[in-house]
Parts: C-alpha cells; structure tokens; sequence
C-alpha cells in the first residue's frame, strides 16, 4: 500500500509504504508537519520501522527527530553521501532561510543495491547521485519513490553543492528507464508519472 501527501512551505511529498498483512510501514521523507504526519499513520493503523530519506535536504528531513520521538521504537537511514545534513544546518541548506535545522545522526546507511523488509513487502535502494550526492530512489512492487532525482517532465535541480546534471542524467537513464514502462514514478514534489512518460516526453530526459 502507498499513500501519499505534500507536507511544509515547499511541498515536499511524504509517502507511507506499508505491508497490509503485517501493518508494518516504513515513512518516506516526513519533511515537516510532524504531527499530522504522525496522526496520519496512526490512522492508518501502521506500524513505522522505518523512516527512510531519499537526500538530506531540509524539505524532506526536517520532521525527522519530531517523529522519532512521536514513534518510539523507529530507526532512520540515509545514503552515506548526504549523512552530514542531517546535522549540518548549511549542508541541508536551512540555514539560509533561518536559524537552521540540525538533527540527530542517522541510525543506518542506505546502500546501493541493499533492500529494506517491509513485512512481506521489500524495498531496494537505488542510489541516483546529482541533486545531491547521497540522493537515493527506492523502487518497490508498487512503484519508484523517486525523491528528488526524477518528477513529471523534470529533473531535480542539480546547482546546489555537490549537484551534477551529468550525474543525475546518467543515473536516471542508466539505472530508472531500466525499470519497466508501467513503473509508478512517486515523486518528491508533484505529481506522479510513469517510468514510460518520463522516457517519452520528459524534456531533459529524451
């Protein structure tokens, strides 16, 4: 089961990811608004494992320590490449719009390749560096949590530090389009799309 909703000032996407047999759940980018992300899962009557970051920007980190504590027992991963913005107010880019937002370190690493166990339901990492070096995917039975790499008719902005539009571009073509053209594309921003729209009409892309 997916569920999805647009959370804080910059609409980030924040998804549930969820095994219907077990009620087990991991959280996909809680960006802001902790405690309606928190009376949303309780609703749902899930279980959070997991809260797992596709890259360390404010936008999709900053409710993070605000649900470890509203959940208890939860453990959070993020690629190796981006682990210092969750503690580092000016990598997460915070900074220049306030005091900044510094969090715990991650619990775990996401690695290339690795999957996660979602009650009977997996996730594997895809790692997608450009619009942030540790800039992840997490493709599922389901569909492709895109994050920040790829959206509908776009591409993640690669001009903050460490971005890379040639990167970004060669991760998207070499590691995404091989997913099948029916793949849900769950975006960090937006709304969703398909791997095989992304292959045909995306602009920065065909």
């Amino acid at each position: 089961m997916i569920d999805g909703r647009a959370v804080g000032p910059m609409g980030a996407n924040c998804y549930i990811y969820a095994c219907m047999e077990s009620k087990k759940a991991v959280l996909i980018d809680p960006g802001a608004d902790g405690k309606k992300i928190h009376r949303w899962v309780m609703d749902k009557g899930m279980h959070i494992d997991y809260i797992l970051l596709t890259h360390g920007h404010v936008d999709h980190i900053g409710a993070v320590d605000e649900l470890r504590d509203l959940l208890g027992d939860v453990q959070v991963g993020i690629h190796s490449g981006d682990a210092e913005m969750l503690t580092d107010g000016r990598k997460n880019l915070s900074s220049y719009f306030g005091p900044g937002v510094v969090l715990k370190s991650a619990d775990f690493f996401l690695e290339d390749g690795q999957e996660i166990s979602v009650g009977k339901e997996r996730l594997k990492v895809i790692h997608t560096p450009g619009h942030s070096p540790g800039g992840i995917c997490l493709w599922s039975s389901e569909g492709l949590f895109s994050g920040d790499t790829l959206f509908a008719g776009s591409i993640g902005r690669t001009d903050f530090p460490g971005g890379s539009m040639e990167l970004l571009i060669r991760g998207v073509k070499e590691k995404l389009f091989t997913l099948p053209d029916s793949t849900r594309v769950l975006p960090g921003h937006g709304e969703e799309t398909s791997i095989g729209e992304e292959k045909h009409d995306n602009p920065f892309l065909t």
